[in-house]
């Protein structure tokens, strides 16, 4: 009869169980020298706006430095102590780490704080579960949430001890599995069975998102996924060039759901371009596991459009932490367009020479402002035309159907007739170069005609 029972909230909904009152967070960051204290402060600036978006406030930030990590408490006693008077005596409700720390150093944390404690995980795990709006997401975050949830079980079943046994035996009675440990056990089978059944879920939609790409694929329209970091201005981009209605928002992560729009390009190209959810900074690897087919949209483009908000001071690290993402997906040797947006906001010209020094492709623009466009598509063009190639072609009259094929899907630079058949200079993308092979004649048609 237990197994019917769900089991006890944890990873981010511990989140969820605050109370509305309970809004109150401090910060907490580490750093091991002192030049590395202002990434550190940085860092927290960036945790202090995940804590917004997910509604709490952030009532002091502290950058501890810290030369070895402790086992218990990740901090050593004598800040957890510090710590817990300053909570005390500002009465703040929660402790949010920067870092990733075990369930052993969480539950102890929680003992001498008498607060609840997470970490950047879990808060991330937090956002992303108000954030999501479509199935697959609702899946993908459930998933990454219970697979969190599973080693941290036990810190939810403190208040049940071990029960000692009155007699029998030797020894005179031994610990055996007290109430707590037995309703762990139910509750981690639960959890795992839970897990089976969410990837079955997933293994369906994913199924689906793959016949998409398929039908992209033959339909032969060039794709582009707009890549980034979080809130850099990807949804924004999109809406500019598709009125495409994607919610833009000043908080991080307020798209979470992919969203394909068509353009049409000036050359009267068709294209797809992606808006996919936006990267961060120590993306917990469950994430990444989790939003897989998800991120897979960047993986399957033929081309990344990568924006990088250059207004902010930490836009280096921002697209660094982009591409590590991509990496850990295989996708960073893909081609690439790299999008300096908001040089609107850009006090001088240091970071915007910075990353056209680092990144090749580079355009600059204002998405909000919609300034620095027609450099962007004339970018995209010439990079379409870099994964096409011309063909000279002598197509029988009889095959006009494979002529409306191109016409459709390449671009026809000439056309000639001659007897019953047709002579066309077609640039043509990859998927069509096997379809045309019988077809195809040398030298060029323009030295021909």
């Amino acid at each position: 009869m237990h197994d019917t029972t769900p089991p006890p909230q944890s990873g981010q909904g511990r989140l969820h169980d605050l109370a509305p009152r309970q809004k109150k967070a401090l910060l907490i960051g580490v750093y091991k020298s002192a030049r590395d204290k202002a990434q550190c402060e940085e860092q927290l600036d960036e945790l202090e706006s995940l804590a917004t978006t997910y509604g709490l406030e952030t009532a002091a930030k502290m950058a501890v430095h810290l030369r070895d990590i402790d086992t218990a408490t990740y901090i050593g006693k004598g800040k957890a102590e510090e710590i817990c008077q300053l909570m005390a005596e500002q009465q703040i409700d929660l402790a949010i780490f920067d870092e990733e720390i075990s369930p052993q150093q969480q539950r102890n944390l929680e003992k001498a704080f008498q607060k609840a404690v997470i970490d950047r995980t879990e808060l991330i795990l937090g956002v992303f579960a108000q954030r999501a709006q479509t199935r697959e997401a609702r899946i993908q975050v459930e998933l990454a949430a219970s697979r969190y949830q599973l080693p941290r079980l036990t810190r939810l079943w403190t208040h049940l001890s071990r029960q000692r046994t009155g007699g029998g035996g030797k020894g005179g009675g031994g610990f055996l599995k007290g109430e707590g440990e037995k309703q762990i056990e139910i509750d981690r089978r639960i959890l795992r069975r839970n897990i089976d059944q969410l990837q079955k879920e997933l293994k369906t939609v994913r199924k689906h998102r793959e016949t998409q790409r398929r039908a992209r694929v033959r339909k032969g329209i060039p794709t582009f996924a707009i890549i980034g970091y979080t809130n850099v201005g990807k949804s924004t981009l999109l809406n500019a060039l598709t009125k495409a209605d994607v919610l833009v928002e000043d908080k991080l992560f307020a798209t979470l759901d992919t969203t394909t729009r068509k353009y049409t390009l000036p050359n009267r190209q068709e294209i797809l371009l992606v808006d996919t959810v936006g990267f961060i900074r120590k993306l917990p690897h469950l994430l990444v596991a989790a939003f897989k087919s998800t991120l897979e949209e960047a993986l399957q483009a033929d081309i990344l459009l990568h924006l990088i908000d250059v207004s902010n001071p930490q836009a280096a690290n921002q697209a660094a932490a982009t591409y590590e993402v991509l990496k850990e997906l295989n996708a960073e040797k893909r081609p690439i367009i790299t999008v300096l947006n908001k040089i609107d906001q850009c006090q001088g010209r240091l970071m915007i020479e910075k990353m056209r020094v680092t990144y090749p492709k580079t355009v600059e623009l204002s998405a909000l402002l919609r300034q620095g466009f027609d450099q962007l598509l004339e970018r995209m063009i010439r990079e379409i035309s870099l994964l096409r190639k011309v063909v000279t072609l002598r197509i029988p009259q009889s095959h006009y159907a494979l002529v409306s094929e191109l016409m459709q899907q390449g671009r026809v630079i000439s056309t000639e007739y001659e007897g019953n058949d047709i002579l066309l200079e077609v640039e043509i993308p990859q998927h069509l170069e096997q379809k045309i092979a019988p077809f195809e004649i040398l030298p060029p048609l323009k030295e021909n005609l």
